[in-house]
């Protein structure tokens, strides 16, 4: 066990923290973060991988839907990425932007979030033919400083999913809050009666009711966010790419043991308490929290579907035939396959949506989904 956490463990209350607060430590620690340190998290060599480095086609995809939304004119071509990683996607989308719209290049700004020290360096490295047009934030609070308001486009990919959640569960018809605390020397859990007031008002707000024997994640940073940044938030579209489920899905026995788990060397690991400092911890989103704090907020949902429907809807099979090439070790011909594992039934998509949400801006989406050969 990491000496951070057990530092900290013995100087809070009880000897034991919330499950919120071991994720801040675990993820987001200055010194010993596993986000924070220096080293590679996301592709072959890291933890994980995001869509966007399977192939640059999903970047180029969502250019062009950027593009048909500044160009129906109800959108100014700004961008705000939230959890920007290494810059992979960022590049990909400043790229095909610069060849495919000219016009609306010059006048596009894409600012880009990233709490790591070591992926803003890579960032720094990967968006360098685009000096001028990507600016860096190391935290949404310094992203919004000095600004009235922000009108564009706000895209992320798997940013929810990584933010720090409470965990609850029932047992003999008593709600209790799961703490991590040390016993023999090793991190493990602590289970007291549910108090945390803020806890006890999402569960009301949302109208959940646990089953016996039920364990469930509490995103309340997931509503702080979106609470605390509508001021900033004016004219906008809201594109979040992510993985999770619908209340009805969270009711499902396959559920019942909640989604909290770690990523380590492309292993999915179900005990979050591993490893402290050097994995992935992540928790699937909770798509009518999303959603729901998200119109209290002052968006409006437009409509939420799995990845591969997007990206099919987006053209991405046209990457396919127009750059064939029967050399199986071609350079192209293994772009392709990258391509095809992000639309067939096995593949990465399958397991993530792209929810849509708008305020203060009327789109015909209907023309939009036309635009895209999209069928609803």
């Amino acid at each position: 066990m990491s000496d951070f956490i057990l530092k900290k463990m013995m100087s809070a209350p009880g000897q034991c923290i919330s499950y919120a607060d071991y994720m801040n430590l675990a993820l987001y620690d200055e010194a010993h973060g596993y986000y924070m340190k220096h080293g590679v998290k996301i592709g072959r060599f890291g933890d994980f991988v995001t869509s966007s480095h399977i192939s640059d086609v999903f970047g180029k995809l969502f250019a062009s839907f950027f593009i048909q939304l500044i160009k129906m004119g109800q959108v100014v071509p700004h961008i705000c990425e939230l959890g920007g990683g290494d810059g992979t996607f960022a590049r990909s989308v400043l790229k095909e932007w610069k060849e495919k719209s000219p016009h609306t290049y010059e006048m596009l700004t894409y600012h880009i979030i990233e709490a790591s020290p070591y992926q803003r360096a890579k960032q720094k490295e990967a968006l360098a033919p685009f000096e001028g047009k990507a600016l860096q934030y190391k935290s949404f609070d310094e992203f919004q400083r000095g600004k009235e308001a922000f009108s564009g486009i706000v895209f992320s990919n798997e940013f929810f999913d990584a933010l720090p959640v409470h965990v609850v569960t029932k047992e003999h018809g008593m709600l209790y809050e799961l703490f991590v605390t040390v016993r023999d020397g090793q991190l493990a859990e602590e289970k007291r009666p549910l108090e945390n007031e803020e806890i006890l008002l999402y569960l009301r707000e949302r109208n959940i009711s646990l089953q016996e024997g039920q364990r469930l994640e509490i995103p309340l940073a997931l509503k702080c966010f979106l609470l605390k940044s509508a001021p900033i938030f004016e004219q906008c579209v809201m594109i979040t790419v992510d993985y999770g489920y619908t209340d009805e899905e969270w009711k499902l026995p396959a559920r019942r043991q909640g989604s909290l788990r770690g990523y380590y060397q492309h292993q999915l690991i179900s005990n979050p308490l591993a490893h402290p400092g050097q994995m992935d911890i992540t928790a699937h989103v909770q798509w009518d929290a999303l959603r729901m704090y998200g119109e209290r907020a002052g968006w409006n949902w437009v409509d939420m579907m799995r990845q591969d429907r997007f990206l099919l809807a987006a053209g991405i099979l046209s990457y396919l035939t127009e750059h064939y090439d029967p050399n199986p070790f071609s350079e192209q011909s293994r772009r392709n396959r990258a391509i095809r594992s992000l639309v067939t039934d096995e593949g990465i998509s399958a397991f993530f949506q792209v929810a849509i949400q708008q305020k203060n801006v009327r789109i015909a989406w209907e023309n939009v989904w036309k635009e895209l050969d999209f069928l609803q």
